[in-house]
């Protein structure tokens, strides 16, 4: 089925660029140097914030001589450049400008200053089903988004049996997309973007709705597309992914760039940010109560606190305090697999308990118990506790668990005789994202040694 609804007027209007192709880029490799794909000099995006509808009409109409309007840099003076078939990660808090800066590359946005140059062909998944006809089906929607990218119809059918292939939404494809659960969506837009031979392919978070067989397709076709040379440009809040498919990383935040460097500098760097102890350049007063409420919300979730946690007991011991440190001593919910890492409680008790016992537990979402231990299996801590003493118990271990997002439960608990005493305990009480660049099979990794030779 053909769209004979697209006018040719939307050919006519977008020029297709010449292909560079892999052999291009490995030609600019062969001779030491990689040609940039894209740069960014200088960006500013800046918009106007008004307190109300009212102030905006206002000042638009010239009423009153107050400024109405507070000044948001959702970009501050940003240069970057990405060299041609580089997989770079651009990474930083809710608001920091990923999302503006992808959509001025893309020219979804128009910036309020400063220059970007691209070279080669764009493919953008920057919203879910963005450019999607919501009243069209799978098959129409397809040679809408091929039409608007510049192909021809002939060059749309020849793409057609391998978009329809990756997308894998069976009969669907002919029923309007707005009946699409949001898994069929993204499959659809994404295997529409990857599969019109793009030179550059920019994605903002449009994996996380995907199954974990749909996310490992396309990871799987990311890696095809380093082979041939193209260029990736990649956002996204999954660490493990950046880290494992980035060759360089950039950090943002509050509008600036931080910094660049390799994944692992990188996301140490954003850990930094999250917990306020990385230094923030200054963007202006304008833009400070803004931006100090976003730093402020970023850093409570940094130390992936519940704050619906499950607790009961006894109460006669509580758990004031509770926090999970990386190897540097910094407060985090981030840690790097294979490094170590401390579980840390602080325990206040109100009354005299004979013989507590300190512990904690790691579960996956779904709920499934996978590892934990106490201060009894530990032999660690096997004296009694005063009321009006205070305990401080870290754990302290290697992270050997794959790349995903788990769930941490902390408890006090003892025998007074015979009887098991829960005197309090905090279910799910903290999330631990796990950074991983190699993931085994099962819950952890045995950290394997492996060796080939040649028997003759």
């Amino acid at each position: 089925m053909k769209v004979k609804r697209i006018q040719k007027e939307q050919r006519k209007q977008r020029q297709r660029q010449p292909q560079a192709g892999a052999q291009e880029v490995m030609c600019d490799r062969a001779s030491g140097e990689q040609s940039p794909a894209i740069q960014v000099k200088n960006l500013k995006k800046i918009y106007k914030l008004y307190d109300s509808p009212k102030d905006r009409i206002k000042e638009a109409f010239g009423f009153g001589r107050k400024q109405a309007h507070k000044l948001h840099y959702a970009l501050n003076d940003v240069s970057l450049e990405i060299r041609k078939g580089e997989t770079v990660g651009i990474i930083g808090t809710n608001g920091s400008g990923k999302s503006t800066i992808l959509k001025i590359i893309t020219g979804v946005l128009n910036p309020t200053s400063g220059e970007v140059h691209v070279e080669g062909r764009i493919s953008a998944l920057l919203e879910l089903g963005a450019g999607f006809n919501m009243e069209y089906n799978g098959i129409e929607n397809v040679y809408l988004n091929g039409t608007m990218m510049g192909f021809s119809e002939k060059e749309i059918d020849r793409k057609l049996p391998e978009i329809l292939e990756f997308a894998d939404i069976g009969d669907y494809v002919y029923q309007p997309v707005k009946t699409y659960s949001s898994g069929m969506f993204v499959r659809l837009a994404f295997a529409v973007a990857i599969n019109i031979e793009p030179e550059i392919l920019i994605v903002d978070e449009a994996l996380s709705v995907g199954d974990v067989f749909f996310q490992a397709k396309c990871y799987h076709k990311f890696e095809e597309f380093k082979k041939l040379g193209k260029t990736i440009v990649f956002v996204s809040h999954d660490l493990s992914s950046i880290s494992k498919y980035c060759d360089r990383v950039f950090l943002l935040n509050r509008g600036k760039l931080l910094g660049e460097g390799s994944p692992k500098e990188m996301i140490d760097a954003y850990k930094r940010v999250l917990v306020g102890q990385y230094e923030i350049p200054e963007s202006g007063e304008e833009n400070d109560l803004l931006e100090d409420a976003q730093i402020r919300s970023a850093a409570g979730k940094a130390s992936g606190v519940n704050p619906d946690v499950l607790e009961y007991g006894t109460r006669q011991a509580v758990i004031e305090d509770y926090m999970i440190e990386d190897n540097r001593g910094i407060r985090t919910a981030a840690v790097i697999k294979g490094s170590s890492f401390t579980v840390r409680m602080r325990v206040r008790f109100h009354e005299h308990v004979p013989a507590p016992i300190f512990a904690f537990s790691v579960k996956n979402v779904k709920g499934t118990e996978i590892t934990g231990t106490n201060t009894m299996i530990e032999k660690a801590y096997l004296d009694s506790a005063e009321a009006g003493q205070v305990k401080e118990i870290a754990f302290t271990q290697k992270m050997s668990l794959q790349g995903g997002e788990y769930l941490l439960s902390l408890g006090v608990t003892g025998y007074d005789g015979d009887v098991f005493e829960v005197y309090h305990r905090l279910y799910d009480a903290l999330n631990i994202t796990v950074v991983s660049d190699k993931d085994t099979v099962g819950y952890y990794d045995m950290d394997s040694t492996v060796t080939v030779s040649s028997v003759e």
